[in-house]
């Protein structure tokens, strides 16, 4: 059988490359074609993590990796049993790339270079004899009736699609003219903007742990919060997007996002943390002694929001401004109106509808001898290599599926 078989894979991204290693290395006899639209391979590795990759994370539990993705995560929690992250730093390390663990959890390779992991996936497909053909769109896919398909008028016995997520539904209508349901794709992994919001003079302060909620929902994610010259992004914003995202793109992206600086929801405690604070700061001014970890500048930009005058020494804050204090820091309001995606590392929610895929080998239940790999299904994790893995994952399935 593997003598005759020929794959062919859809894309030149992690899930297309990891496919067509995985389809080579399963099927040693097999001819595996890669068809790359652009002249460029692995281009979105090649800028991931700021040009780091993060290749995936360290959590090594399919149950609890599974609980990083919105979309597509009781799906995934199958695959992972097959292939998770503890294979991904199995293959890499085994292939002589070393990756290392930061504090929370994004793992990298030890060169903090993301060329290293493109340049071991194209020795790997050199080694094993994939036939990359850049520049070459696919401009058909046809299934036979005998069995097998063809693509842009050549014969394959399987063909594995990896083109990653596309912004708009147009992108995916080749798929659903073979017959597939399509969820619309809308951005995942977003920015807040906060026009004219006098926050956005704070660039760069980084408030370690907040807990957002977007008003009117039950969307709420906890972590570091970035503050950018057009609002707010870091994992807590740009996690909360992902969980959100359709529901914030019905909203067109205009929202109240509701801000509890200390990440402390119970008031009680606050105010019993600030009574403890208060006997060494009262003769301090307001500005020079915060008694919450929080950067300076952003103590003072609170101060100003809740209207306390902050040359003002503690024990002259009463009753009032106290309370009002309090409630900036547990309950501050931004209104959020619009967003801001990165357009080269963009995710998108949405794509090939999850049932209509058998995830034990990402083939087609619409379409015999058809496969997926990574963001062209209805699959996408939060930020901190959580998309990675899923393309590693579901590109070895389909690679080894006989």
């Amino acid at each position: 059988m593997d003598g005759q078989l020929k794959v062919a894979v859809v894309g030149g991204g992690a899930a297309g490359f990891f496919a067509a290693l995985s389809a080579a290395k399963h099927h040693p006899s097999a001819q595996v074609v890669l068809f790359e639209k652009t002249a460029k391979l692995l281009s979105k590795v090649k800028i991931s993590g700021g040009g780091r990759c993060n290749v995936t994370h360290a959590c090594f539990s399919p149950a609890q990796l599974s609980k990083h993705y919105p979309r597509g995560g009781k799906h995934l929690k199958k695959a992972f049993s097959t292939f998770q992250a503890a294979d991904t730093v199995a293959w890499f390390e085994s292939r002589g790339v070393k990756l290392k663990t930061e504090e929370d959890g994004r793992m990298f390779p030890t060169t903090d270079d993301s060329q290293t992991i493109v340049d071991c996936l194209t020795q790997e497909s050199e080694r094993l004899g994939v036939d990359v053909r850049l520049q070459s769109p696919v401009r058909s896919v046809e299934p036979l009736p005998e069995g097998g398909l063809t693509l842009n008028g050549e014969r394959f016995d399987r063909v594995v699609v990896a083109t990653g997520g596309s912004p708009k539904l147009a992108g995916l209508q080749w798929l659903v003219d073979l017959g597939h349901t399509v969820s619309a794709p809308v951005p995942s992994l977003f920015t807040f903007n906060m026009p004219d919001d006098p926050v956005t003079d704070l660039m760069g302060v980084v408030v370690s742990d907040a807990l957002v909620r977007i008003q009117g929902t039950k969307l709420a994610h906890q972590g570091p919060v970035l503050i950018t010259h057009w609002g707010m992004s870091g994992p807590g914003i740009l996690k909360l997007s992902a969980w959100g995202a359709r529901e914030l793109a019905d909203r067109d992206y205009t929202f109240q996002a509701q801000i509890n600086w200390l990440g402390l929801p119970n008031e009680s405690e606050v105010d019993a943390l600030l009574d403890d604070a208060l006997p060494a700061i009262r003769k301090k001014k307001v500005a020079n002694a915060c008694p919450f970890e929080l950067p300076k500048k952003f103590w003072a930009h609170l101060l100003h929001k809740a209207g306390l005058d902050p040359d003002m020494p503690w024990h002259d804050v009463g009753k009032k401004a106290r309370n009002k204090l309090l409630n900036t820091l547990l309950n501050d309001v931004y209104a959020v109106r619009g967003k801001t995606t990165f357009k080269e590392e963009f995710v998108t929610c949405g794509g090939v509808t999850l049932g209509e895929v058998d995830f034990r080998t990402m083939e087609s239940r619409i379409v015999p001898g058809l496969h997926f790999a990574g963001e062209v299904i209805d699959v996408d994790g939060v930020t901190g290599g959580f998309n990675f893995q899923a393309a590693w994952t579901t590109g070895f399935l389909a690679g080894r599926a006989g």
